[in-house]
């Protein structure tokens, strides 16, 4: 895997950070305070874009392996092969459960009475 792979503890990690920071009323999140300028933070659609991409970065690193485990190649072995699969079969599954989320709080917003 590349140096810019994201293991399933950090992507965990972030999700819940950002559940954290949904909760939060928007009165209290200071970025001042907490030591963020403006030019550091960035938003939700950019997090998500590098999510996705990160995630599809696996499952091409993942068939990579297996071709080349496949092919014969002596570097590659079934358990690397076995632990990139699941892997990104992890990101790929926690990915989805956020496209859900989105999906289910859209269909609630829209469903609002005005």
């Amino acid at each position: 895997m590349s140096g810019n792979d994201m293991s399933v503890d950090q992507i965990l990690s972030q999700m819940q950070q950002l559940r954290t920071a949904a909760t939060q009323r928007p009165e209290a999140i200071n970025p001042a305070a907490q030591g963020v300028n403006e030019v550091e933070r960035s938003n939700f659609a950019d997090a998500l874009t590098q999510a996705v991409g990160q995630v599809n970065e696996a499952q091409q690193t993942t068939g990579d392996l297996k071709n080349r485990l496949q092919a014969g190649d002596d570097q590659v072995t079934l358990t690397e092969v076995m632990l990139a699969s699941q892997r990104s079969s992890v990101a790929f599954e926690a990915t989805l459960q956020v496209r859900n989320r989105l999906v289910q709080a859209y269909e609630k917003v829209m469903n609002m009475p005005l």
